[in-house]
């Protein structure tokens, strides 16, 4: 997987983040960039955390589905983005105006548990998971200090578009992967 798809991932699992920052930014009556940073942090070192535990996990089982793993990986990012499109579009929110660490935990953990499932894929794609955590994790990061701020400056206006684009973004992807996968080994 090429440096750029892996950037894409990152992007399409770091949009659920992007979305609770939003919301986070919203609850600021003036723009604090510690309470951005520590979105940042937590959701980045959770987004890291998660797949790489999806990986092990994975990993224990990789070479027994081997001859069917790009279904698997297919499946899983389908149904990761589905459902990333799926909440945008029904509009559930109950976001925690709190910045406490419970809250942020809770919240950190909720918005990884795609990024767990998609850990298992990458047992099956045989990537490098350091190098893909530290993007995933960097990525999210950004994107989630970045989302405070829009939060605190544009509302509710990018949130569902954000993320309906992170669903399309890993169905695209599993549905590349799959067929590669096909045309490759015919």
């Amino acid at each position: 997987m090429s440096i750029f798809e892996l950037l894409l991932i990152a992007v399409g699992l770091s949009m659920d983040a992007f979305a609770v920052s939003i919301c986070k930014g919203l609850t600021l009556r003036s723009m604090e960039w510690g309470k951005a940073l520590l979105c940042g942090v937590w959701f980045g070192l959770f987004q890291a955390l998660m797949p790489a535990i999806g990986y092990f996990a994975g990993r224990a089982f990789a070479n027994k589905v081997a001859s069917f793993d790009h279904w698997i990986v297919f499946v899983l990012l389908g149904l990761i983005g589905t459902n990333m499109i799926r909440e945008a579009i029904s509009g559930e929110d109950d976001i925690d105006p709190s910045f406490k660490p419970l809250s942020m935990f809770l919240l950190a953990v909720a918005t990884s548990i795609d990024a767990l499932a998609a850990g298992v894929s990458f047992a099956f794609l045989r990537m490098n998971i350091w190098i893909t955590v530290a993007i995933i994790g960097c990525t999210t990061f950004i994107i989630s200090a970045v989302g405070v701020k829009i939060g605190n400056l544009f509302g509710m206006r990018f949130k569902q578009k954000a993320e309906i684009a992170g669903g399309i973004i890993l169905i695209m992807l599993g549905l590349k992967i799959l067929i590669e996968h096909l045309l490759t080994n015919k």
